[in-house]
């Protein structure tokens, strides 16, 4: 019979955490440093902060070399993150009992043509909800009375009430015309339909010392895995969570993008110093297909947990800026620029189809604007020059 890994519920001062212990083993203890485990002298054991996700994680690393002991302190079943995704299935189907058969009908046409466009099914999930709202909204009236202030009476009920971003309303205005296109016999004219000026604020960009911060705070090993390839090679959430390990390259240094935005492949670079947290990480966790995987083998992960712990990483990086996963890619693209990368490999990098796209970080980049000297520092220096240098002109001084 294998030695046990026994886990257990206790309390380190005024902290509720996981207790791990085993007798000495150098493989265990590895394991123990890759979870981010911290020792107690005192206890003479590993811990982790007590929660059911640390709970998993102890009992699949130890598990694989191991058998995992649960103390009757701890109430442990293995639960699925409730995914966006999940939540949006339970909002849909509160919505859709105000429906009727024929309202479903459409509906039903309406998802079969958008999906004959060959649209993404993110956008297809995304307009078939507006359009829910908006069948709900319209309570069994007439195609053939449908006309444009309807949508303008339902934008100011609805989208109004709700404190719609200008990004959802913009997208709420585009799935109308995807429903006036499928519905020629309404009275929508398109042309007709405005959309609100696209919002055009700077993104948030982490400075090289904070993604340093942000990855050191990060004990766990596959969270740390995670972040470092979002940053490292730029990736959208949705691309990392569909990366497989066929499409890693190691030796080349090159992970191969499969269908991302916009239907298109491309080639991003790994990060040499990616390499070594790379193999640390499959010899930890054995993922079998997906890059990172979920609980069960072969399972993608949810984009939830990774903006959960991503969360938690920068509160304990002390990092107050408001980040997503998505700000990791804007890091990366604007610390390429600041290193002199032309512009077109960014965007290549990237996958922008447009180059204006990528021209947004040239506003957050400091390589250029360092170099722009500030009229006031001009004047004090004039002023602080060998004829001026008796006068005491500095903005110390109190008398300037």
């Amino acid at each position: 019979m294998r030695e046990q890994v026994r886990l257990s519920k206790g309390k380190i001062g005024t902290k509720i955490v996981l207790l791990i212990r085993f007798a000495y083993n150098d493989e265990l203890i590895a394991v123990s440093r890759h979870l981010g485990a911290y020792w107690n002298r005192q206890l003479t054991c590993w811990y982790l902060p007590f929660s059911k996700q640390h709970i998993e994680d102890a009992k699949r690393a130890y598990g694989r070399l191991r058998m995992v002991n649960f103390d009757k302190t701890i109430r442990y079943s293995a639960s699925k993150p409730v995914s966006r995704e999940r939540l949006v299935k339970k909002i849909r189907g509160i919505r859709s009992k105000q429906l009727t058969a024929e309202d479903k009908r459409r509906l039903r046409g309406f998802v079969k043509y958008l999906r004959g466009k060959l649209l993404s099914e993110s956008t297809v999930r995304t307009y078939y909800i507006h359009i829910l709202d908006f069948t709900i909204y319209l309570k069994g009236k007439a195609i053939v009375d449908i006309e444009n202030r309807d949508v303008e009476r339902f934008v100011e009920d609805v989208c109004v009430s709700r404190k719609y971003s200008v990004s959802t309303h913009r997208q709420v205005i585009s799935a109308i015309k995807q429903f006036a296109s499928f519905h020629p016999a309404c009275r929508i004219e398109n042309p007709g339909l405005e959309r609100p000026h696209k919002s055009r604020f700077l993104p948030v960009v982490l400075s090289k010392q904070e993604v340093i911060d942000l990855l050191r705070n990060t004990r766990n090993l596959k969270h740390k895995a995670v972040l470092a390839l979002l940053y490292s090679s730029g990736l959208r959430i949705g691309e990392l969570i569909n990366l497989e390990l066929n499409d890693i390259d190691v030796d080349r240094r090159q992970i191969f993008i499969r269908n991302g935005k916009g239907r298109k492949d491309r080639y991003v670079i790994m990060a040499e110093s990616f390499r070594q947290l790379f193999q640390n990480y499959l010899m930890t966790y054995k993922p079998k297909r997906f890059f990172v995987e979920g609980q069960k083998e072969g399972e993608q992960y949810t984009p939830t947990s990774i903006r959960q712990f991503l969360k938690r990483a920068c509160k304990l990086a002390r990092i107050n800026k408001k980040v997503t996963p998505h700000t990791l890619r804007h890091s990366y693209a604007t610390h390429l620029l600041e290193q002199g990368v032309d512009l077109r490999y960014i965007q290549e990098l990237l996958g922008h189809s447009r180059p204006e796209t990528t021209m947004i970080y040239t506003h957050v980049s400091k390589r250029d604007m360092l170099n722009i000297e500030s009229p006031l520092d001009t004047l004090i220096k004039q002023m602080t020059t060998p004829q001026n240098k008796n006068n005491n002109n500095s903005l110390s001084q109190e008398n300037f």
